[in-house]
């Protein structure tokens, strides 16, 4: 089969691997239909995850096909369309059982990271019975497959981890998949103000369009003023970082109102600074994470019921045959304009 391969720093390429096999009873063969590419395979690209070792095949996100399950899966079938998570749970250990499945002992984020991942012809995928999801008939899968990643981990890690709540003023560093994910589910739950912040402008025309109440170019703009300007010198109630690199994360220290909240979305390859010397007695919370996908479920009804609808984030379309071209639009969005792109083998 072909299959993206990571062979080390800066270098990848798509390759001739044999179709993967079950070697535990728990697992699926899913022939994917439809993947994309993650701004953490762009991190791994860097070097920034050393987990990830050459040799591997990237990708994390997609909907397939079953081809084949172990015999310990009793859930599903061959020929059944599913929506492949991020995040692969075993639903027993004592970290699944505390809905923490992104720290499951046996699973978390594997795919594409320390087993062969999605961006391939086919995956194989441990845990099948708890790690993936029956696509409802009728459903877009192109569209599904914002739902692998980007937008729970935009609503978890951002949205739900910064207590978004109504009235409130949330600024979300970062206009890219990740930061727009985070825009369209913080309208859950009603905020008075939501600002994006990016140094694109198509991007912040995108997050206007997306709902976003104010944008701001961070790179012709003093944004930290601008922000305290429009909350009477206060700051933001929930500040979202959706970059992953120090200046981000700096920037969000400067923007976080008294008693707010700075929610680390992010994948971050290098240490950042934190100014307890300013922060100490501000009475603000940090909070990291990496997505559990536990919101997918309801993620799922939400689409069905046309409250949200993740194809509005799809820019680019590709062959697998031309994911090298793929990755080249994805890594240059600036002058691209691409926001998710979506492979098909």
């Amino acid at each position: 089969m072909k299959a993206l391969v990571y062979q080390g720093p800066g270098r990848k390429a798509l390759e001739q691997r044999p179709k993967p096999e079950i070697k535990d009873p728990g697992d699926a063969i899913v022939r994917i239909t439809k993947t994309t590419i993650c701004g953490t395979d762009l991190h791994i690209l860097k070097g920034d995850v050393p987990t990830c070792a050459p040799g591997r095949i990237l990708g994390h996100e997609g909907v397939g096909v079953i081809d084949a399950v172990g015999p310990g899966v009793t859930t599903f079938r061959p020929g059944d369309r599913v929506l492949i998570s991020c995040i692969t749970a075993c639903g027993t250990c004592d970290y699944c059982r505390r809905g923490m499945y992104s720290h499951c002992r046996t699973g978390g984020w594997i795919l594409g990271n320390v087993i062969d991942g999605t961006q391939a012809e086919y995956v194989r995928i441990p845990h099948a019975a708890t790690s993936l999801y029956p696509i409802p008939d009728g459903a877009d899968e192109e569209a599904l497959a914002m739902l692998s990643d980007i937008l729970p981990t935009g609503f978890e890690c951002g949205v739900l981890n910064g207590k978004v709540a109504p009235g409130a003023t949330v600024a979300i560093v970062g206009s890219g998949p990740i930061g727009l994910a985070a825009l369209l589910t913080a309208q859950f739950y009603s905020p008075a103000e939501i600002i994006m912040i990016d140094v694109d402008d198509n991007r912040l025309e995108v997050a206007r369009r997306f709902g976003a109440t104010r944008t701001l170019n961070s790179a012709q703009t003093n944004v930290p003023e601008a922000v305290k300007a429009w909350t009477g010198g206060l700051g933001a109630d929930t500040v979202i970082e959706a970059v992953g690199i120090p200046a981000t994360f700096e920037l969000c220290q400067d923007l976080v109102a008294p008693g707010g909240i700075i929610a680390n979305v992010g994948v971050h390859g290098h240490k950042a600074d934190l100014h307890l010397d300013r922060l100490w007695a501000q009475n603000i919370a940090i909070t990291t994470r990496l997505v559990d996908t536990v919101s997918t479920p309801m993620l799922l009804k939400t689409v069905q019921s046309r409250k949200l609808d993740p194809s509005v984030l799809i820019t680019h379309r590709f062959t697998l045959d031309g994911i090298l071209s793929a990755y080249d639009t994805f890594g240059h969005a600036a002058d691209s304009h691409a926001l998710k792109v979506v492979i098909s083998p």
